[in-house]
């Protein structure tokens, strides 16, 4: 049952044209800064960055801060999920 609880969090999450530009943006261009996102989405530093925490939040992207700097990438390994969707896009 967690599996099915875990897919619906992350069909949630997914189902914003936003998040799935930044899903595509880090495939092709990982890690990335919170600026570089926003800049590349076209969003302001603040929606991108509730964004990226949503993502986060349901295992889709990884954070790491170095300094002031916080990076996102793909999780690894891709969710079976992820790698369909960004097989679509």
């Amino acid at each position: 049952m967690s599996d099915i609880k875990e897919t619906e969090r992350q069909l949630k999450a997914l189902a914003n044209k936003r998040r799935l530009a930044i899903l595509k943006f880090l495939a092709s261009k990982e890690p990335a800064s919170v600026g570089s996102i926003a800049q590349e989405i076209k969003l302001s530093f603040k929606s991108t960055s509730n964004h990226l925490l949503i993502l986060s939040a349901c295992d889709v992207l990884d954070r790491e801060q170095t300094s002031t700097t916080v990076l996102y990438r793909l999780t690894r390994p891709v969710s079976p999920l992820v790698k369909t969707v960004l097989g679509i896009l």
